[in-house]
């Protein structure tokens, strides 16, 4: 079993990580004319407006212990359609925003992290815990970027692949949302998930990084 010390920064990060990218969701459909998730107090970064016991903490927990794949998720935002000005295009544009939020969170990190290493090259300790938590923020926020635009409900770049494809192709992949989490769960176990996501996972790491 991994030490705590090991276990509570990247778990401290994938809250915050979690928390940003919901909160960016309610901030968007605020935008584009629905105050639901405003009105709902998740219009904030505070975590314990966006925290699911199972999807925040336990799964990620289990799978940082155990060394099994990490799949995690925050409440998901309510978002009232009737109320967007283009409610297709805008449903998709709010579900945009999170996998968006998390690389504007990734850069940031990255431009953070190059200047901690360039201003204090030889730094050791307290320099060594900012650059690693620095280095978790980019890695993670990239991978829940990229996880969350694979294209099947109830992920992100599903919402945003039924506002762009024709209304045919939209409503088969509006079916498949109540098989969502067993669709990722045979993508993961198969092996094909890892196949998709790491290429592009890679690129942008080595963009960023």
């Amino acid at each position: 079993m991994p030490p705590l010390s090991e276990i509570i920064p990247p778990f401290l990060v994938l809250i915050a990580s979690l928390s940003f990218h919901e909160a960016a969701h309610a901030w968007m459909a605020d935008r584009l004319g629905d105050p639901t998730a405003r009105s709902l107090g998740r219009l904030t970064l505070n975590p314990i407006a966006h925290v699911d016991v199972v999807g925040t903490i336990l799964f990620p927990l289990v799978a940082m212990l155990s060394g099994l794949p990490l799949l995690g998720w925050a409440k998901p935002v309510p978002v009232d359609p009737r109320n967007l000005r283009a409610p297709r295009r805008d449903f998709a544009i709010v579900a945009a925003a999170g996998p968006a939020s998390n690389l504007v969170l990734a850069t940031l990190a990255a431009i953070v992290l190059m200047a901690v290493q360039g201003s204090h090259p030889g730094i050791v300790n307290a320099g060594d815990w900012v650059t690693r938590t620095l280095f978790m923020m980019v890695v993670i926020n990239v991978l829940l970027a990229v996880f969350n635009m694979i294209p099947v409900p109830p992920l992100d770049g599903g919402n945003v692949a039924m506002g762009l494809l024709p209304a045919p192709a939209a409503r088969v992949i509006a079916q498949l949302r109540p098989f969502g989490f067993l669709i990722l769960y045979a993508l993961m176990l198969s092996g094909v998930l890892y196949t998709i996501v790491e290429p592009i996972n890679r690129a942008i790491l080595r963009v960023l990084l």
